[in-house]
């Protein structure tokens, strides 16, 4: 059996950092290749009114790595 330099106390430390760099790779591998939600399509209009009203429209389509569509609109009125 390989019996290690380091004391036990820092064998365990050592053991642990292990554990948990290959646990952070293993989470960032995965993240990867799950992958993230493509944009499609991104529009925005913008008016002005005559007393000073801003209206902002946004529409958004995206998808999904499983190929779901979500539509997403969010208006914003801002007044002098």
């Amino acid at each position: 059996m390989f019996k290690s330099p380091l004391p036990p106390k820092l064998n365990a430390m050592n053991n642990r950092m292990t554990v948990m760099y290959r646990a952070a790779s293993i989470l960032a591998l995965s993240s990867l290749l799950i992958g993230c939600a493509r944009e499609i399509s991104h529009t925005e209009n913008t008016k002005v009114s005559n007393d000073g009203t801003v209206n902002k429209k946004e529409k958004t389509v995206t998808q999904s790595s499983d190929g779901t569509v979500t539509k997403t609109e969010e208006s914003k009125t801002t007044r002098p």
